[in-house]
């Protein structure tokens, strides 16, 4: 089964926007497990602009699915996610005037520093995984430095289908596809996400190398009409569709 991990850092969004309690991260990740999801991912940011420290420590001890922490590789989230150690770690390209992450990590123009960084998540029991374009150096680069995992970032091919670029939109699935298959090669398991809704989800759950997806703010922006239950009923179906 390719596996659904949904991303709850847009339910802190709209909790941070009015100061309150409500709604609450923990309670939106048990209903994603209920409605089929297999992990939850989380981004604790530098500027902690909607997952806290304090969501982690709640999604720490009240969830069963396995917990994907999001983060800089910075030191100080390096000594948070030793302290948690969570089931997977994901290492994202952080800049504080992004709207959210706009590209992949450039593990190739950093690999002594990236290794050196996993090393300590990896003997932790962690899952390392790096976030990074479907570009064959920076696929070559993280199994050079350790990671058990990459995630491709589907934003471009997202934004091309959106616009309806269907040129550019079928060059870039096709660079998924390719850099999916040669990460597979290399012993890497493959992940996808951003910018992944109903109407592009499909031609990249299709692709056979992928093990997981990582959706979050298209599922929290639906539920706003549909709940956040069969947002993710739906989208479970659409990828389960996808693969027969």
């Amino acid at each position: 089964m390719l596996r659904l991990g949904v991303n709850i850092d847009h339910v802190a969004t709209i909790r941070n926007a009015r100061g309150t309690a409500w709604p609450d991260p923990l309670r939106a990740a048990k209903l994603a497990e209920d409605a089929g999801a297999q992990g939850i991912t989380a981004h604790l940011r530098e500027d902690r602009r909607h997952i806290s420290d304090r969501d982690i420590d709640a999604l720490m001890a009240g969830l069963r699915l396995p917990l994907n922490l999001e983060m800089a590789a910075t030191a100080e989230m390096q000594e948070i996610a030793l302290r948690h150690r969570p089931h997977a770690v994901c290492l994202v390209p952080e800049r504080r005037e992004e709207r959210t992450t706009e590209g992949g990590l450039n593990v190739a123009g950093d690999e002594a520093a990236l290794a050196a960084f996993i090393a300590p998540l990896r003997d932790a029991g962690c899952r390392v995984s790096l976030f990074i374009s479907h570009d064959p150096r920076q696929i070559e680069a993280a199994s050079r430095v350790g990671a058990a995992v990459v995630e491709l970032h589907t934003g471009a091919y997202a934004d091309f289908h959106a616009a309806r670029e269907v040129d550019a939109c079928e060059a870039e699935l096709a660079g998924l596809r390719k850099g999916a298959s040669y990460a597979h090669a290399l012993g890497l398991e493959v992940h996808a996400g951003h910018g992944l809704t109903f109407e592009n989800v499909a031609r990249v759950a299709a692709i056979p190398e992928l093990a997981e997806l990582n959706i979050g703010h298209f599922l929290i922006a639906e539920s706003v009409f549909i709940g956040l239950g069969p947002a993710i009923a739906e989208m479970r179906r659409l990828m389960d569709e996808a693969r027969r």
